[in-house]
């Protein structure tokens, strides 16, 4: 057999280390805007509380999330992103989708505060109650990539949003 395909069958397991949290949302609503940038907690569970020795330090952070609550891709698809007139039809791997074959959410999130075990932060596009798999302190040097683009039709659908929901300040990418 192909290892590629010995691979493929394997199965693995993942542990949450914690979960995040909302204030003021009680249930998790599929249908409900949740602002990224509105502060939002990852409670990580005392068991990891020496795991964030050094946390303070970092501006941000990776957090790399489960969207245990998302309907799964079972087959390669193609959409339109969100559905919206004037987009292209693109992959699901071209989008944030949380509809995914392994629905694994990344963000970014500004650290604005630790407090125990609860790392509070602005800019993290999870629900609530969404299991957080691992935290990692965002290191520029390794994570900032100034050579990096995206579509035009992404540009169109951040403009929507911002249009759509008051906006934040603009990111200008380097030329």
């Amino acid at each position: 057999m192909h290892a590629a395909n010995q691979v493929a069958k394997r199965w693995f397991r993942v542990t949450p280390i914690g979960r995040v949290r909302r204030p003021g949302a009680t249930e998790f609503d599929p249908g409900a805007y949740y602002d990224p940038f509105a502060e939002a907690a990852l409670e990580i569970q005392p068991r990891w509380a020496d795991a964030l020795t050094g946390f303070e330090d970092y501006s941000h952070l990776l957090v790399i999330f489960w969207f245990e609550r998302a309907r799964r891709a079972r087959k390669p698809r193609q959409q339109v992103p969100e559905g919206r007139e004037g987009l292209p039809e693109v992959g699901l791997f071209a989008t944030r989708t949380p509809r995914r074959p392994n629905s694994l959410g990344v963000s970014a999130p500004r650290l604005l505060r630790r407090e125990g075990c609860n790392l509070w932060v602005s800019g993290i596009d999870a629900w609530p109650g969404t299991p957080i798999l691992d935290i990692k302190g965002y290191a520029p040097r390794d994570d900032l990539r100034l050579d990096a683009t995206v579509p035009n039709w992404l540009e169109t659908l951040w403009a929507a949003h911002d249009e759509e929901r008051g906006g934040h300040e603009k990111m200008v990418w380097p030329s």
